[in-house]
């Protein structure tokens, strides 16, 4: 009797501990977390700013300047962005038309002082509605309106997309992330593609981007792509640090003949860049550019095209120094631009 007792008890354990395996080994395979909170959309960048600070990639980078509304902003709320976010996800939304601007929607983790920031959102919105007791502000930018949603005491979500229901999805989903299963469709499917994007730190990426490329489009916002890419592909670029900064980009196409010929394409573009860098070597060239440019490889797998390169530390250092907004991503702009400068006007949005 005492065995028949025993058994149950024992299976349901069992059915328990690996229930609680699977789903432990699902979440190791999901996109993070922020990630997981953004709307569908054609592209996805994510950065891990504090495994960057880890490994002390930023050493002896340029201090970043700051203009008097982003001085304003700061002294506002408390949060610097370049010390204070840790974690940041976007979501860029192509245009339905050319003359039209992209749209982002953006998760920021990091130290955040709410009182303070939920008072600066106060004077530069108009009056916040609540959804789901979850205040959103609506902040007039350009004729535009960014929607900026406090979701807990490290994050915060911003969205300039049309759709107001885009940024209660967000809100929605913050309610439910435990749930691996969450994110869009297009992240879910190309994420496994992140170098060991399941092994966690200090193996992972932490920068990477996943993104639609399609130059049939003419309200795709990406016309410099249009001599490389002939035909619609899928790419997923990372940089993670294993002793040294490595960059990957594989772009996924419809067939391994479109995969040759964008191989062949870049090889080409790489091969004529050689040659106009030997044209001027007599002039001196910057070690670290030319280390960055020799050390890139593109090759074929299939129905895919790979790039890959290791970045030098000095060829970021020169990079920021000589071009510190151009080397800044778009869409972390946009979000920390908007933050930081509500009332400025932007010809962006």
């Amino acid at each position: 009797m005492r065995i028949r007792r025993t058994l149950p008890i024992l299976a349901g354990v069992l059915i328990v501990a690996a229930a609680l395996t699977v789903i432990v080994q699902l979440r190791k395979h999901a996109p993070p977390e922020p990630a997981r909170l953004l709307p569908g959309a054609d592209g996805f960048l994510y950065v891990n700013l504090k495994w960057m600070r880890r490994v002390n990639t930023g050493a002896q980078l340029p201090s970043v300047s700051h203009d008097p509304e982003y001085e304003q902003f700061i002294q506002a709320t408390g949060f610097q962005f370049e010390h204070d976010l840790d974690q940041a996800a976007f979501a860029i939304h192509y245009p339905p038309t050319p003359s039209q601007p992209p749209r982002f929607t953006e998760i920021f983790i990091g130290k955040i002082n709410g009182e303070k920031l939920r008072s600066y959102l106060g004077k530069v919105s108009s009056p916040p509605e609540t959804y789901g007791s979850v205040d959103i502000y609506n902040i007039l930018l350009d004729g535009r309106t960014l929607r900026v949603a406090i979701l807990g005491v490290d994050t915060v979500a911003a969205s300039n997309h049309s759709d107001p229901l885009v940024i209660r999805g967000v809100i929605d989903r913050s309610r439910k992330l435990a749930s691996p299963f969450r994110g869009p469709a297009l992240l879910r499917q190309y994420y496994r593609h992140v170098p060991f994007a399941s092994l966690g730190w200090p193996f992972a990426s932490f920068a990477w981007a996943i993104f639609r490329i399609d130059p049939e489009n003419r309200s795709f916002p990406g016309p410099g792509l249009s001599f490389l890419f002939t035909k619609p592909a899928t790419m997923v670029a990372s940089v993670r640090y294993l002793g040294k900064l490595h960059f990957r980009a594989e772009a996924f196409t419809a067939s391994e003949q479109d995969a040759q010929r964008l191989t062949e394409q870049i090889s080409s573009f790489l091969g004529i860049f050689h040659a106009a860098e030997s044209s001027v070597a007599a002039q001196g060239t910057d070690p670290d550019v030319k280390a960055f440019f020799d050390g890139l490889k593109v090759q074929q797998e299939k129905d895919r095209t790979v790039l890959s390169a290791t970045v030098p530390p000095g060829f970021i250092r020169k990079l920021l120094a000589e071009s510190p907004q151009s080397a800044l991503p778009a869409t972390p702009q946009s979000g920390t631009a908007e933050l930081a400068s509500p009332e400025q006007k932007t010809s962006q949005r």
